[in-house]
């Protein structure tokens, strides 16, 4: 499929960050895209090493989307680790599904993962919602039906050594894509990965 050409009808493009990493992160990914997705929105969250709950980050996301672009205008969102987890709560738990046009998720443990299964919650509660059956995550695997009418992918690796299984990175719904990177942080950063999530931001 053919890129979008500039100054097509994309809507503005939002990119969520993980725990631990800050807007900073996507620079490989913003350069890749050279301007051809503006309006650009990278918020900065504050995860508190973990300590926030993920749909008080997912609020937070929601202001500033508002903030940003109104209360009505169609978005696309790429969420990598637990963004993709943030990004997804707005969008089923706080209303954002009726705004959103693509919905990408990178890394993130859309099922939970192992790794979070021994963080307290009265510690570290945003990291203790990705535990695997955790209350949030049954709360967005009860009724995906939010996702239904966006077009959703997931992009994971199997080799991922923080979300364990690595298969718990796809979403209930779209297609799930395989990328050819053997650790969490290079999906958004690795060379080969920038590439493929630049095409699939790029398409109309």
């Amino acid at each position: 499929m053919e890129p979008a050409a500039p100054g097509s009808a994309a809507p503005p493009l939002v990119l969520v960050h993980g725990l631990w990493d800050s807007p900073q992160l996507f620079r490989q990914l913003v350069e890749s895209l050279n301007g051809r997705r503006d309006p650009l929105l990278m918020p900065h969250l504050l995860h508190r090493l973990g300590a926030t709950p993920i749909l008080e980050l997912a609020e937070t996301l929601g202001q500033a989307i508002e903030a940003a672009f109104g209360a009505e205008q169609p978005v696309d969102l790429l969420g990598f680790s637990m963004g993709g987890v943030i990004a997804r709560s707005w969008i089923q738990l706080l209303g954002g599904a009726s705004r959103t046009r693509r919905f990408i998720s990178v890394g993130s443990p859309q099922q939970g993962t192992l790794t979070a299964q021994l963080c307290p919650t009265w510690l570290m509660a945003g990291i203790a919602d990705l535990k695997l059956g955790s209350p949030l995550m049954r709360r967005l695997g009860d009724d995906p039906s939010a996702l239904a009418g966006i077009d959703c992918r997931s992009y994971y690796c199997v080799t991922d050594h923080m979300v364990v299984p690595g298969r718990s990175a796809r979403l209930p719904v779209g297609k799930a894509y395989p990328l050819p990177i053997w650790n969490h942080r290079n999906l958004v950063r690795g060379e080969s990965a920038v590439m493929i999530l630049t095409r699939a931001l790029l398409e109309p």
